[in-house]
């Protein structure tokens, strides 16, 4: 007959924490694959806005990103930029150029698009609208969370292309055109994939969509 051996208490201690131990490391994997885990999903639809018309909603991996515009600032970056939101020209379109904790870029609408992304041209595409002057006289701060529309090294040449500032660039006031301001859902953008030896991304995150609050 067989005895039955009993575990000592040590033993019974060590075979606890290494159940423990499985448990944590199988928790922090889901933690660590789910990057959108503690970002908060802004709905547009339960927040009251002082200008409905000026709201847009960016989706983008982690949720809703919610910008308000300033046509009073930038009246023609503003019209250029819902102009394609409206035509659904950003859906599908990647955040080509990232830098952590900085700027998030998007909007080549030429070379960016999701299935079509040309990695040697993305940053140079146009939208087929032609470019617009620059609209940097107007004072604007720009903090953390602002939009402005992205040009080459010369003025006058802003078409599609924009992005968002993940920290304060005080620099950045009369070089770019403001267009707006992230007053929700900024947490959504840090989330956003970036490399760290290169600003541009390989395989990057997309735009989902984005839609005037009141179209």
């Amino acid at each position: 007959m067989i005895q039955k051996i009993k575990p000592s208490k040590s033993e019974k201690i060590i075979f606890i924490f290494i159940i423990l131990l499985a448990l944590f490391s199988f928790g922090s994997f889901f933690l660590i694959k789910d990057k959108c885990l503690f970002v908060k999903n802004y709905d547009p639809k339960k927040i009251k806005f002082d200008k409905p018309k000026n709201i847009a909603v960016l989706n983008v991996p982690c949720g809703n990103v919610i910008i308000e515009l300033y046509p009073e600032i930038s009246p023609n970056g503003v019209k250029r930029f819902i102009t394609l939101v409206k035509s659904k020209a950003y859906d599908d379109v990647a955040f080509h150029r990232v830098i952590k904790d900085t700027l998030v870029q998007a909007g080549d609408l030429e070379f960016g698009k999701k299935g079509n992304i040309d990695y040697g041209k993305i940053g140079t595409g146009k939208s087929g609208l032609g470019t617009i002057n620059s609209e940097v006289d107007n004072p604007f701060n720009f903090e953390k969370g602002s939009v402005a529309l992205a040009r080459t090294q010369k003025y006058n040449t802003e078409d599609s292309q924009f992005f968002i500032v993940l920290r304060d660039e005080p620099l950045y006031e009369t070089e770019y055109t403001p267009i707006g301001k992230v007053i929700y859902g900024l947490k959504a953008l840090e989330k956003i994939k970036y490399l760290d030896k290169s600003q541009y991304v390989l395989r990057p995150d997309y735009i989902n969509t984005i839609r005037m609050l009141i179209n």
